[in-house]
């Protein structure tokens, strides 16, 4: 496990530049046909205290969106409200997302029709354009579910930084396993139980207890590294399940900002865990394989763990006290 830890230091000095630690939300774009092609959108955009992304949907040149006049601001977002009007139905017709490829972000976009059929659809900043479907596809909503899961979690630099925390603990490959699966299989647990409706917890303090608790694991790391032996250490997958489901409040709340499709609610959140694992396993093992590479060239000091430890233990007390300011304002 050195390999690991040897590594960790580079990785911390690209990752803590961004120390707001909050994944990019996607748009949100809703098509709901209220008439024979007459239809009610909804748009989601993202925003960031006063200022609204300026990005806006646009439809195929047969149809005309007219604004309703209003909009309403959420935590983090500003809802927009138009109705679509066209002599033809939107199905096989195209939509894009204006500006677009300017951002980062991603726009989700479901589509429920008069027929009874639904869509869910992803249109990204690379590929700003989307074609409406004359036929409803649940493969299309497990595939842009776990896309969202995945970039979610490589976006979400509070998430991978537990993990990085975790990995200072561990010790041998079958820990590791034990202590990744403990992890997952506690944020799937309240992922689900969030989304579905069983349980629920405010999200300012669950920011806040996500960043305690990569502190106290950094904590538990420096410890271990001056002989002191505790039950994270001893056994970090105990800490990883406890810790992992306070996590999944965290990856509950962009799936809840997202929204799930009513007719395939379950495939969605199904596949948008599978994409959150699917990139968590794609970091660890980008870790393993750059592990080897260090231990081969020898590039990084000795002591490279502990300092490391004390680099993410303090980034993490700064998002502490950052939250709870957040959370009192």
């Amino acid at each position: 496990m050195k390999r690991l830890i040897n590594l960790i230091m580079l990785v911390m000095l690209v990752s803590c530049g961004d120390t707001i630690a909050h994944e990019i939300r996607p748009a949100y774009l809703q098509i709901q046909e209220t008439q024979p092609t007459v239809y009610n959108i909804m748009w989601k955009v993202p925003s960031n205290g006063n200022r609204v992304i300026d990005i806006q949907p646009k439809f195929d040149e047969k149809f005309t969106l007219s604004s309703l006049g209003h909009y309403t601001a959420l935590e983090g977002f500003v809802v927009y409200r138009y109705t679509l009007n066209g002599e033809h139905s939107l199905s096989g017709t195209g939509v894009s997302i204006t500006n677009l490829g300017s951002t980062t972000i991603d726009t989700l976009v479901t589509v429920k029709l008069m027929d009874g059929s639904s869509h869910t659809l992803l249109i990204q900043p690379k590929h700003n354009f989307v074609r409406i479907p004359a036929t409803h596809s649940s493969w299309k909503v497990a595939v842009t579910y776990a896309v969202l899961g995945i970039e979610h979690i490589l976006l979400g630099i509070d998430h991978l930084l537990f993990v990085l925390a975790l990995l200072l603990i561990v010790r041998g490959f079958k820990t590791l396993i034990k202590t990744i699966t403990a992890f997952t299989v506690a944020h799937s647990i309240t992922l689900a139980g969030v989304a579905l409706g069983y349980f629920s917890l405010p999200p300012t303090p669950v920011e806040v207890l996500i960043a305690l608790s990569i502190m106290l694991v950094c904590v538990e790391a420096v410890r271990q590294r001056r002989g002191v032996s505790s039950i994270a250490t001893q056994w970090p997958w105990l800490i990883a399940f406890a810790f992992g489901l306070l996590h999944g409040f965290g990856f509950a709340g962009a799936i809840l900002d997202i929204g799930l499709p009513q007719t395939d609610a379950p495939i969605a959140l199904l596949f948008f865990n599978v994409g959150v694992e699917l990139g968590q396993i794609a970091f660890v093992v980008t870790l393993l394989c750059i592990g080897n590479l260090v231990k081969k060239v020898r590039l990084l000091p000795k002591h490279v763990a502990i300092s490391a430890s004390y680099l993410i233990g303090s980034l993490s007390s700064f998002w502490v006290f950052e939250r709870l300011f957040i959370t009192f304002q």
